[in-house]
This record gives structure tokens, sequence and C-alpha cells, in this order.
């Protein structure tokens, strides 16, 4: 069941408030300075975004409207980049003008501008981020400025810009006890079931998780893969084949502090069955409360640890792996995923070892164990081949081959392979308890630059026939 880490998580350069409403003139080039600009100019631009960000921040439609220069089209845009503003829970709203930036064109000026934006109670820290826009009088003579493009796609593209859903069309936000969610038109017909799946893993997950968190999850659900395709480096390189995608929000392009872990869902995860829906958003939501904790660890850990976690709450014949997981195990492994190759052409075959190398690890040295790995795995400079033997006695391969033996002993017995000297433990039929030495520092750290994103078993995936 590939799914996302948080300590994979690809270094998007998240753009959490960028604005890309477009203009009416459809250039994306402006033209060269013509002459220096007048520090009054720069007054002037910065007063008109001071307007526009209290307009926002106060819900005030007309105060907005009246620094908007006249175009219908133009106006229609900002009018829902408004509406969906004002549906975030935005504490904190503003722009900043670079005076160095400024460039006349005619009668007009363009600017870069970092608009910093935060949402209350689920980002840690503002989200800064630049964008270019285009201001001219609001008259001919006039020194007030009004905002008269938001896009200029040449200079966005060289400075990565990424929009987030609510720059991109209209939205729905549906709001839960911790939980943002971000639907469209398409979407919030399932904003309920989703909103709930991610309540309940919230608590699900906060019971095995040792590490302190904010129990507060944005999670974006929307109609269409827009959003999850435009994620550099996205895991497996096709969204199609991805149900879900936990991902960093750094606090400016390019920056190793994180703001906020969201995650986002594929579209056709929102139709499938309440068991599915919920093993997937436990998984996500694990990686959101681990967050910087597994940066650094190798993949087969962080994800097999959110797989493990994901699949507590169910019965173990509920528990179902992928069959490619499955045949692999039959067949004997000799080695868990790479990294490198992790989310390739094998990944459900990955994702199925990794989980029942961690489901082996919590049998024979209890669910601690794995915390303890992860943290010492995560450290800098640790081997992890290293760490596995200090700490556990094992080596990859060894672990590799007693998950195999593992996975064929819960779901096809009768295929047991020929066991080795030393037998691999039983998995318990219950949850293992929640660990209980809880690091007291909050999160944090940097994300790896890598996205982790999931691929649900598929329907006809092996269930088990013993507890596991």
């Amino acid at each position: 069941m590939p799914t996302g880490s948080a300590s994979r998580f690809l270094a998007l350069a998240l753009a959490a408030s960028c604005l890309v409403a477009c203009s009416d003139d459809g250039s994306d080039e402006p033209p060269a300075p013509r002459a220096p600009v007048a520090a009054d100019v720069a007054r002037a631009i910065t007063k008109a975004l001071d307007r526009r960000a209290t307009a926002v921040r106060e819900a005030d439609p007309t105060t907005y409207d009246k620094g908007l220069a006249p175009g219908r089209r133009f106006a229609q845009r900002q009018h829902t980049y408004f509406a969906n503003l004002t549906q975030l829970p935005l504490s904190t709203f503003d722009y900043t003008l670079d005076p160095a930036s400024l460039v006349r064109d005619g009668d007009a000026y363009w600017a870069v501008v970092r608009v910093r934006m935060q949402l209350d109670g689920f980002d840690d820290r503002p989200v800064t981020t630049p964008d270019r826009y285009l201001f001219r009088p609001a008259r001919p003579g006039s020194s007030r400025m009004v905002l008269a493009s938001t896009t200029d796609a040449a200079w966005e593209k060289r400075n990565h810009v990424e929009p987030q859903p609510w720059d991109s069309g209209p939205i729905e936000v549906r709001t839960g006890p911790g939980v943002l969610g971000i639907f469209d038109a398409g979407s919030v017909q399932h904003a309920g079931t989703v909103v709930g799946s991610v309540v309940d893993a919230i608590a699900g997950v906060s019971a095995f998780v040792p590490y302190p968190w904010t129990r507060a999850v944005v999670v974006y659900a929307l109609s269409t893969n827009d959003f999850l395709s435009s994620i550099d480096d996205l895991p497996t390189g096709d969204p199609e084949t991805l149900d879900g995608v936990a991902f960093p929000v750094p606090v400016a392009p390019g920056s190793r502090r994180l703001a906020a872990t969201r995650f986002v869902l594929n579209p056709s995860m929102l139709g499938r069955s309440g068991r599915e829906q919920e093993r997937l958003v436990r998984h996500e939501v694990t990686h959101v409360a681990v967050g910087a904790h597994d940066d650094g660890a190798p993949v087969w850990l962080s994800e097999g640890l959110a797989e493990y976690v994901s699949v507590r709450p169910l019965a173990p014949q509920d528990r179902a792996i992928s069959p490619e997981g499955l045949a692999a195990a039959k067949a004997g492994l000799d080695g868990l995923p790479g990294d490198d190759t992790f989310n390739g052409p094998d990944a459900r075959q990955h994702y199925a070892v990794s989980w029942w190398a961690c489901e082996y690890v919590a049998s024979a040295f209890g669910s601690p164990a794995l915390w303890s790995l992860l943290d010492a795995m995560a450290a800098k400079g640790a081997d992890p081949d290293e760490v596995l033997q200090q700490q556990l006695g094992l080596t990859p391969e060894s672990l590799a081959k007693r998950a195999g033996r593992l996975i064929v002993a819960t779901y096809d017995p009768d295929s047991l392979l020929p066991p080795e000297s030393t037998p691999s433990p039983t998995p318990s039929s219950s949850p293992s308890a929640s660990p209980s030495g809880s690091p007291s520092g909050s999160p944090s750290g940097s994300p790896s630059g890598k996205a982790s994103g999931s691929a649900s078993p598929s329907p006809e995936s092996p269930s088990p026939t013993s507890t596991g």
C-alpha cells in the first residue's frame, strides 16, 4: 500500500499563499524599465497592499474591490480568490513590497511582493511566498495605485512558484475537530466522510506515535489531480498510481524550516469503501504526526511505520496485503527495499515488505523498538545497517527474510518456506501497546527533498488466514 512519509518528503517550494489570478493582457514578459522609479510610487504600492491585506483579514469585499483595476475577467478571478481566502482560518495575512524590484511599464509598475500567510491552529509559523504583481494608477494622474495583474508566468516559472488550491479556482472549506478540509464543487459531497476519517485518524494515530504533535491536519480532497500532479519528484512519477501524498510546507521556498505537513488525496479515493479510505488516511496522518522525525531514516522504515500504524485499528483478518508483496515473500526475500528504487515499478511489493519488517520488529522486540530504531537511524551521520545490527542484532537481509516468512505464515501458511534455525515469532492478533518513552521536543527539522505517496492494496489483495 504505497503511501507517503514526512521524512521522505519532497522538498517542495510550496506556495502556500501565492496569488495566481490572471490579468487581461496575457503577456508573459514585462518590458524593461523605462525610467527610474520614484520613492512615492513604492509608498503608494505599499499602501495598496496594506489595504488589500486588511480587506482580506476583515472579509471586507468593498475595500477589496476598490483596490482592483477595471477588467471583468480579472475581477472575477480576484473575487474567487477573495472568497477562498475568507473561508480559511487566517491568523496572519499580509504583503511586503520589494522596492528594488519595481519595473516601470508605461504608467504601470511591476513589483515582486512577498505574501505572508498562516493558517491558525494548523501552521506552526507563517509561510512566505514571492509573487509578481502589476500596479497602475487608479485613474490618470492619481497617486493611488490599484492592482492590475497577479500573473507573470515566465517569472513564476523561473522562481518555482507553485499555487495552492485556493490560488487556482473556487474551493469549499469544511472543518472538524483538528481538521481543515479543502474541497471543491466536485468533491464537497464527500466532505463529511473525509473529515470524519481524519478526525478519527488523529485520535488513532496519536495512540501509537510517541512524538508530541499539534493533532491538527490540513487535507486536500479535490475532484481533479491538478494539485497532486504539480508536486515535483512525485513518488512513481504518476499521480494516477497514488492514492495520497503527504508533503511538507516550508516557511519559504528553499527553506529547511517547516510551517506544517499536509496531505492530499487522489480523487479516486473519495468514493472508496470506508475501511480502505480510513486506512489510507491513517497512513497519511501518521506521516503528519511523525513530521521531520524520520528525516534521514531509510524509506523502508518511515513507510513501514506508517503502514504499521495504519492497520492497528483493523482486525487481523482485515489487514490486506498487496498480491505483489505476498508473491515476493513466497519467492524469498534477500534484502530490504532501497531508497532509490522504493517508489519504482515494485512499489507495492516494497510497501508490503517494509510494513511486515516493522511487524516483525514489533512482535519480536516490542513496538517501542520501532521508534527507537527510527530515532537512531534518522540521527545525523547514522549508518542504518549499523544501527539495525547494534539495536536488534539483525542485518537488512536477515530482517527481510524474517519479514517474508511472517508474511507467508500470516497470509498463506500452506506454502510456508523452510524455516531457518531461529524461527520468526508470530505477531499478536491485537494492536501493540503505545510506546511510553516520548521525546520532549516538538517536531523540527527539514524536509528530505522527497514526497511520499500511497497506493492502497487492490480489492483482490490477500487477507490473513491467521492472526497478524
